[in-house]
This record gives structure tokens, sequence and C-alpha cells, in this order.
């Protein structure tokens, strides 16, 4: 463990960003669940609200973290994107993006306290490793059967 110690403020500002953006992933799951229509329904509306319902997890976690270390947690919501598209596929290539970014942010988190503070570092690690199974999900979900390789976003 280094002697350094973490930039209250600056993890305070990431973990309120992280807090906002799993919120908007709560609103952006379940709206993209009530917009699912077909044959294949079901399966996918429960899929989202299981996203749904994790993202919720996250951003309690996140509020605990930021009262933990003696703060304020936000308000606000992250950014809430409707591009009114809801085929599926539209909705999948959206959440990729939502978890690309809520990714980004628990990096540059682990960045600030790597080194300073286990607690912080491994529940940033934790979550890193959260974001980029639920990637790597809709990866494999935006793959034409039988593809075996990675999706590529244009």
């Amino acid at each position: 463990m280094s002697k350094e110690t973490i930039d209250k403020a600056a993890v305070v500002a990431k973990l309120n960003q992280i807090l906002e953006m799993e919120l908007a992933g709560v609103v952006r799951y379940i709206h993209y669940s009530l917009m699912v229509f077909g044959y294949g329904r079901i399966p996918i509306v429960s899929w989202l609200r299981n996203e749904a319902s994790e993202a919720l997890i996250h951003a309690q976690e996140a509020g605990e973290m930021i009262t933990q270390l003696g703060a304020h947690p936000s308000l606000g919501i992250g950014p809430l994107l409707e591009t009114h598209k809801h085929d599926v596929g539209d909705i999948l290539r959206e959440s990729l993006q939502h978890e690309m970014a809520s990714l980004r942010l628990y990096c540059e988190l682990l960045d600030f306290v790597r080194d300073r503070s286990v607690f912080l570092e491994e529940y940033a690690r934790r979550l890193i490793a959260a974001e980029e199974l639920h990637a790597g999900e809709v990866d494999k979900m935006l793959r034409k059967p039988g593809e075996v390789a990675a999706f590529v976003a244009d």
C-alpha cells in the first residue's frame, strides 16, 4: 500500500458520475424492455429487466461508497438517449455504447485509487469485470448465428 492518499474530491466526483450513469442504465433498460415486440420478446424483456436490476444495485453500491467517504450522493441521472429506434439490434447497439461508457468510468475510478485504497480498488476492479462481462454478452447477442468473430460497431 502506497503512502499516497486518495484525492477524495476526485474520487467522490467519479463515484457520482458512476451513480448517475448506473441510474440512467436503470431507466434505459426498463424503457427498452417496454419497447420489445415480436416472437422473441419474453427472453429479451427478461434479460433487459435483469440488466436494469443490476444497474440499480450498482447505483446503490456507488452511493454507499460516496456516503462511506463522508460525501453527498448526487440526485442527478446520466444521459438518456432516445433514438426512437426500437429494433432489438438497435437496442443492443445502444446498450453496448452504455456499457462501454460505464466501463470507462470504472476504469477512471481505478486509476484514481490504484495503490491508494484497497477497498476502493477492489470495488472498481469488481465492477470493471461486471461491465466487461455485460459488454461481452451484448457483443455475442449482436453476432449472427454461427458467427464467432466479435461484433465491430460501425
